[in-house]
């Protein structure tokens, strides 16, 4: 039997086991939400949700009620304020429609395991299912949500709703993370009963398979060419992860979700063209916290490479391929123990310090022709603080941060995960900067992606969330024309766009609009709009740019 031991991590504390009151379904979940560290809920009230929302509003919890102005904003919130914090957040949505203009942020989350909690109302208890035809009835509304959570279940009485409180919060955080669904009837949101508020369970520590750390570390020893591939679920082990690849002299390859784990000026920090171009050479790579998709999928693997896996997820390493190690668990835990058992050992550091010279030298060549997208993105990295966060897009500016925006901090890059819906930027950005006051927040995006969610620019005035929207404006869909031009003979169908004066649009609004026209003017307009404290809209018109995706979609190169 392997041997294992418990990580240095503590479990949450228990909280004292509370009496038997009588009390309201809703009264008792909003006393479970605060017990398990929620402070905000981002819900639209409706019929279903009242009872809901008036006992939102009479807890002395000290949760806070934020209002966007659609239901998909609700769940785009809760997931910018989870992905940014690491912590859990909550929204709220009425029944039907709520709960369907709400699934496009579950999915998103259920693909980036984003602890996010939907609290959806529903029908009188009675009648659910039945067809009779209530407003905003939904067939099997509980199993819609269950393709898109990792925990679903309807509370029927007032006992079940601590219960069910707990056990999504348990389930969220508990192995693979990932959002979860509660859903109660209008009717059972008000009923009373004797509630007991049950203790907020502990957290199980994480067990150390100590047989498979030291194979791993057997197999990094013998390493000429490791390298290091972290995803999102290394972000909470940033230190350890910095301190194995030091210790093996491996390159750190971070795209999207894992960026920031290892700064972008660290001399082992390397992107996504930079890795292709060394894959070829590299005989073992760690994936830690990363689905290794690129690598595996499209990259290639063959006899000569060694995979080691740490991830979350006991079905994720053998995915793809068998890894010749997993280590199931989380990545702080595993990683330490890998840094510990390698440190005992005298070891020989890999040398790639000819082959970063050279790739980089070949990445910053290649960029620099990337024009106006460099100017741009480095316009915005000198105004935006570096402890700042930048949430990305599906736009053209967008895909060249994902490979050459500089990220100092974890969950200061936020990106949506292979999901990559258009339109998921703003509403997370307002949900980052309600859960990080006093932090600088700025989202891009593209004129086509912006308009999903325009209207949320009332949200921000109304909350006050000082988000700096910068939208880079090309009158199309860049993407789908480009395709169309390429590979359909120009048949250009459903891409152009018309949009509106967005500098009298946020002006409409109540909030500041800017026009750039430069990435000199850029800079300028994003500190004036930091330094005033209220959210503004900067528009740069920018026509069609280059394409960067030679750089994204690269090709086979081993196996």
């Amino acid at each position: 039997m392997a041997s294992k031991m418990n990580s240095l991590s503590k479990p949450d504390s228990i909280q004292s086991e509370q009496p038997v009151v009588e009390t309201s379904t809703a009264d008792a979940v909003v006393a479970a939400l605060a017990a398990n560290g929620a402070d905000i809920v981002f819900g639209l009230p409706g019929l279903q949700s009242d009872p809901l929302f008036d006992a939102l509003y009479r807890s002395t919890t000290g949760i806070r009620v934020i209002h966007p102005r659609h239901e998909q904003t609700c769940g785009y919130m809760a997931l910018g304020a989870t992905i940014s914090t690491g912590r859990p957040h909550v929204s709220s949505v009425v029944p039907g429609p709520g709960v369907a203009n709400s699934s496009a942020a579950m999915l998103t989350a259920e693909a980036m395991c984003a602890p996010v909690l939907t609290i959806g109302s529903q029908i009188p208890h009675a009648d659910i299912d039945k067809g009779h035809g209530h407003l905003h009835e939904m067939r099997d509304q509980i199993g819609f949500a269950s393709h898109v959570n990792k925990f679903a279940r309807q509370i029927t009485s007032p006992a079940e709703g601590p219960r069910a409180v707990n056990d999504a919060f348990a389930a969220m955080r508990s192995g693979k993370a990932g959002p979860a669904y509660i859903e109660c009837g209008f009717d059972v949101w008000a009923k009373r009963g004797d509630v007991k508020m049950e203790p907020v369970a502990d957290r199980i520590p994480q067990e150390i398979d100590l047989h498979q750390v030291r194979a791993a570390a057997a197999i990094a020893l013998r390493s000429r060419h490791p390298m290091i591939v972290v995803g999102g679920g290394a972000l909470d082990a940033s230190g350890e992860v910095t301190r194995l690849a030091e210790l093996l002299g491996a390159p750190v390859l971070s795209y999207r979700r894992g960026r920031g784990v290892i700064p972008t000026d660290h001399p082992l920090a390397i992107n996504m063209p930079i890795g292709h171009r060394m894959w070829p050479k590299v005989d073992v790579v760690i994936g830690i916290g990363t689905r290794l998709f690129v690598q595996e999928k499209q990259w290639g693997l063959d006899e000569n490479i060694r995979v080691i896996r740490i991830d979350t997820d006991p079905a994720a390493p053998g995915r793809f391929k068998e890894p010749a190690v997993s280590m199931v668990g989380d990545a702080k835990s595993y990683t330490a123990a890998l840094v510990a058992a390698l440190e005992t050992d005298d070891m020989e550091k890999a040398d790639w310090s000819n082959d970063l010279f050279e790739h980089r030298a070949w990445f910053e060549e290649k960029y620099r022709r990337l024009e106006p997208q460099k100017s741009y993105l480095e316009a915005i990295r000198r105004a935006l603080p570096d402890d700042g966060i930048f949430v990305d897009e599906v736009t053209q500016m967008g895909f060249a941060s994902r490979l050459a925006f500089p990220v100092y901090s974890p969950r200061t890059f936020l990106s949506a995960g292979f999901q990559d819906n258009l339109g998921w930027g703003y509403g997370t950005a307002l949900g980052a900067q309600a859960a990080n006051p006093g932090r600088p927040v700025l989202s891009i995006a593209g004129d086509g992606g912006f308009l999903y969610q325009v209207g949320e620019l009332a949200t921000a005035v109304h909350h006050k969330l000082p988000v700096v929207a910068v939208v880079f404006d090309n009158s199309m869909f860049g993407n789908v024309k480009r395709i169309q031009r390429d590979m359909f003979g120009g048949r250009h169908i459903a891409c152009d766009l018309t949009s509106p004066d967005f500098v009298q649009l946020a002006d409409s609004f109540g909030m500041a609009g800017f026009l750039a026209q430069s990435p000199e003017e850029l800079e300028a307009r994003i500190k004036a709009a930091f330094s005033s404290g209220d959210p503004a809209l900067i528009h740069v018109p920018c026509g069609e740019v280059p394409s960067i995706w030679d750089m994204i979609l690269m090709p086979r190169i081993r196996g």
